[in-house]
């Protein structure tokens, strides 16, 4: 099993799943996992710490862009056995519990299995756990609006839409945007390449997840780390313009 492990900028590294992205940000012994890939990655995810010169009882917290299984996968594994706190914005801590999900259904994939690349991404989507339950049993909600008080210092930002509680995250001192799945840029079932928003299908509420675009047009980086596609380097403002140019 390969582990695609690279580093962006000073103490920040993106690693490429199964057609799902997570970050770890490290600071001394100490990281900060943000995401945890499908429940089917939990191995890439142990050696993707091992890679960065960590382990899981280092990790000091995980932060959940959202809580859809290819984002969420290995969550509750690091609470339940290391006693790792998960963040997510307040908004989506009930969606981690699953009291309700906001994900796409079987049924609407099936409706979209003729367009380019569905059907071949849904085959991979069960086989890697994206039906599979992983609830979170106690994620708790993000403990501060400003930096967080974790390797990396990153900042939330609420990115509503693609579900009601999706939250990016800004690390000013290094420039790098961690987009989760409101800004991507690459996705197996999109034929565009570059920034973008999630084929419509994917999002609970598309308007209003075009109109969060806005608020990566508010930040000041020029290394974006998406919840799919590759790293994108220059202006993020720019790429949340083009996003926003592409959905219209």
């Amino acid at each position: 099993m390969q582990t695609d492990v690279r580093q962006v900028a000073d103490g920040t590294y993106l690693v490429h799943g199964s057609n799902t992205n997570w970050v770890i940000l490290t600071e001394g012994d100490a990281v900060t996992l943000v995401d945890t890939g499908y429940p089917g990655d939990r191995e890439r995810v142990l050696a993707s710490l091992a890679a960065v010169g960590s382990s899981p009882e280092a990790v000091s917290a995980v932060l959940v862009t959202h809580a859809h299984n290819d984002h969420l996968g290995s969550a509750e594994y690091l609470r339940a056995a290391y006693g790792t706190p998960v963040y997510l914005h307040e908004a989506e801590v009930p969606h981690a519990r699953r009291e309700f999900l906001h994900q796409v259904s079987v049924g609407t994939v099936l409706k979209n299995g003729w367009r380019p690349g569905v059907l071949p991404w849904a085959v991979h989507a069960i086989r890697s756990g994206g039906t599979t339950e992983v609830p979170v049993t106690a994620p708790e909600p993000l403990p501060s609006a400003g930096p967080l008080d974790l390797p990396g210092r990153p900042v939330p930002v609420p990115t509503p839409g693609h579900t009601d509680g999706h939250c990016a995250f800004h690390i000013p001192g290094t420039g790098v945007v961690i987009s989760g799945d409101a800004l991507v840029s690459g996705h197996p079932t999109s034929r565009t390449k570059g920034p973008q928003l999630l084929p419509d299908m994917f999002h609970h509420e598309r308007a209003r997840a075009v109109a969060s675009l806005t608020a990566f047009e508010d930040l000041d980086g020029d290394i974006l780390l998406p919840g799919h596609g590759p790293v994108h380097r220059g202006s993020v403002r720019e790429a949340a313009a083009l996003a926003r140019e592409r959905a219209a």
